[in-house]
C-alpha cells in the first residue's frame, strides 16, 4: 500500500463506531436495525457509518427479501490491512465493545424468533451458531460409523485427535517429537489402556514394517525437514489396503506468519504431494485442496486420501 492508502484506511478506522461495527460484522451477518439495537444509536447514524465501510471495501451486503445483511470484508484485506485491524481488534478492551458482545445473544434469539432459523442462514450456515451445533459435536457423533482398525497418528500433537479416535480404533499409537507435548498426551489419553504415546521422529518411525491399519500426518508435514521421507516412512508401516490420511497447507509465501508455529517449511502444491505419495508406493485417491481460510492471508489446506496396494 502506499501512503495515500494506507491514510484512508487509518481514516477509516479512526472511528470508534465504525470499529464497534466491523467488530460485530467480523463475527455476524446483521441488518441495520440489529446493529442499532445492539450498539444503541440511531439507525440513520449506523447506516452512515456502514456506508463509509462499504465505500472501504470492508463491509458488503446480502439482500434477503426486503432485508440487507451487512458482514465483514476480510478477504479483500490486503496482508498490511489484515495485520491492522488484527491488532486494533486484539488490543482493545473498552466497556463498548463488551456491552455490544453481550446485547449481541439477545437481537439473534429476536432474529429466530421472528423468522424460520435455517431459512435466515440459508447458504451461510457455517458460520453461524446454534444451540448445540458445533464442529465437536458432529465429529463425536459420527465418528462411531468408522472401524479405523490399528492406528499411528504421527505428529499427533497433545492427543486431541486421539481423543477422538481412540475409543473406535483398535489400538491407537501417537507418536510426537516434543517431549513436553508427548507428556500432555499421555496425561489426556490416560484412561485408553490401547493406546500409546510415544516421542519419536516422523522421518524414522521406530516400527516395523506394515503394523497399521491407518497412519494420520494431519498437519505434520509442515514440520518435516525431509516431507517425502516422512510419507515414505508412513506408507512402509501400513498394512497392505492400509490407508494414509495427510492434511497440510498448500504452497504459500507468508512464512513471517507461520515462524511462530515452527513450521520448517511454506507448505505443498497438489502436484508434489501426490508425487511423494505415489513415489513411497501408495495409490492416491484424493489430492486436492479441501478448503481455504476467509481471513488474510487466505491459507490453503489440502488433504492427502491414499491406499497401500
Amino acid at each position: 500500500m502506499d501512503l495515500d492508502a494506507w491514510s484512508a484506511c487509518l481514516k477509516v478506522l479512526s472511528d470508534p463506531t465504525r470499529v464497534r461495527l466491523l467488530a460485530l460484522l467480523e463475527g455476524e451477518e446483521l441488518t441495520v436495525a440489529e446493529l442499532a439495537a445492539i450498539t444503541r444509536l440511531a439507525q440513520p447514524r449506523v447506516s452512515t457509518h456502514l456506508a463509509r465501510l462499504k465505500e472501504a471495501d470492508l463491509v458488503r451486503d446480502r439482500r434477503a427479501g426486503v432485508s440487507a445483511y451487512y458482514r465483514f470484508n476480510g478477504d479483500t484485506l490486503d496482508p498490511g490491512e489484515a495485520r491492522l485491524w488484527e491488532a486494533l481488534r486484539d488490543s482493545t478492551d473498552d466497556p463498548l465493545l463488551r456491552q455490544d458482545a453481550e446485547r449481541l445473544p439477545a437481537v439473534l434469539a429476536t432474529r429466530a424468533a421472528d423468522q424460520n432459523w435455517a431459512d435466515s442462514v440459508a447458504g451461510d450456515m457455517e458460520r453461524h451458531y446454534s444451540p448445540g451445533r458445533t464442529w465437536e459435536a458432529l465429529a463425536r457423533s459420527t465418528l462411531p460409523l468408522l472401524e479405523p482398525g490399528d492406528v499411528l497418528d504421527v505428529a499427533s500433537g497433545d492427543g486431541v485427535l486421539g481423543e477422538l479416535l481412540a475409543p473406535h480404533a483398535r489400538r491407537y499409537v501417537c507418536v510426537d517429537s516434543s517431549s513436553r507435548v508427548v507428556n500432555a498426551a499421555r496425561e489426556r489419553l490416560s484412561k485408553y489402556r490401547h493406546v500409546e504415546v510415544l516421542e519419536g521422529d516422523m522421518q524414522a518411525l521406530d516400527f516395523q514394517a506394515a503394523q497399521f491399519d491407518l497412519v494420520l500426518l494431519m498437519h505434520a508435514l509442515t514440520y518435516a525437514e525431509r516431507p517425502a521421507q516422512a510419507i515414505a516412512e508412513a506408507a512402509r508401516v501400513l498394512r497392505r489396503g492400509g490407508r494414509l490420511v495427510a492434511t497440510c497447507l498448500g504452497k504459500h509465501e507468508h512464512r513471517a506468519a507461520v515462524t511462530p508455529y515452527g513450521h520448517v517449511n511454506l507448505g505443498f502444491t497438489v502436484k508434489d504431494l501426490r508425487r511423494h505419495a505415489e513415489k513411497a508406493g501408495l495409490e492416491v485417491t484424493v489430492c486436492e485442496a479441501v478448503t481455504r481460510e476467509k481471513r488474510p492471508p487466505h491459507f490453503e489446506v489440502l488433504t492427502l486420501l491414499a491406499r497401500k496396494p
